[in-house]
């Protein structure tokens, strides 16, 4: 449910915000941090991407988790990188900062940019690209694999690193290794909308499920009846 298209981004920011006063919505540019940001003697870890994935990803801020903030873009598109470096200078409490970015070419390149702004701000700052879903190996948004599932478990587990106390480089080496451990598929019973455009992406029977999906709507590489969770595994 929505009141209008233009302000889903704002207005569910505004709500999370409300619902969390251990969050901080940030304004000019949109961010989300900590409220008790920056935490001195820790690596702080950054993500974010297009909304619509919800709770992905300022819904994963918090001790132990993604730990310090995230960036969220409008629906389906990536945050600018005016957003990931004053996130960044915000939450670096002095031991640097972690970017974790899903495979998509507006990520990387939106976050690349941040990443050479921070070094030139004197910032320590590496990233952590992941490529998990192996339904394709190049796709409408992406050169080479896209960054799905495996987000989730990275940035839990690379979080919980970070709150221990491990390094920068220990922590990216944690989160490299869980990327190229980790590998997922879609499968979809049925198309997303995006608000804007307001009709699913692409249509599915009620017996047919699509393999490969991609978390933007689009479509996978194969479709096939519905069958049950046991052969579907298989």
């Amino acid at each position: 449910m929505i009141n209008d298209v233009q302000d889903v981004l704002d207005e569910q920011l505004a709500g999370l915000a409300k619902a969390h006063p251990s969050l901080t919505l940030h304004q000019d540019p949109v961010y989300v941090t900590r409220a008790d940001a920056p935490v001195a003697g820790k690596v702080a870890l950054l993500s974010g991407g297009g909304s619509g994935h919800e709770p992905m990803h300022c819904g994963y801020i918090g001790q132990g988790m993604l730990v310090s903030g995230a960036c969220p873009g409008e629906i389906f598109t990536s945050p600018t990188p005016d957003k990931i470096f004053e996130c960044a200078m915000q939450i670096d409490g002095g031991e640097g900062v972690l970017l974790i970015i899903k495979n998509y070419t507006g990520d990387i390149l939106n976050f690349e940019t941040a990443t050479e702004l921070l070094h030139d701000s004197g910032v320590k700052v590496t990233t952590v690209v992941i490529d998990d879903d192996v339904a394709v190996k190049d796709s409408l948004y992406t050169a080479g694999r896209r960054g799905v599932a495996n987000t989730v478990l990275i940035e839990k587990l690379v979080g919980a690193a970070a709150e221990r106390g491990d390094s920068l480089d220990a922590c990216a080496e944690l989160g490299r290794k869980l990327n190229n451990q980790g590998h997922s598929i879609g499968i979809a019973l049925g198309a997303c909308t995006v608000p804007a455009a307001g009709k699913p992406s692409f249509t599915l029977a009620d017996n047919e499920m699509e393999f490969g999906v991609g978390i933007h709507g689009e479509p996978g590489i194969d479709r096939r009846p519905f069958s049950s969770l046991d052969q579907t595994g298989r």
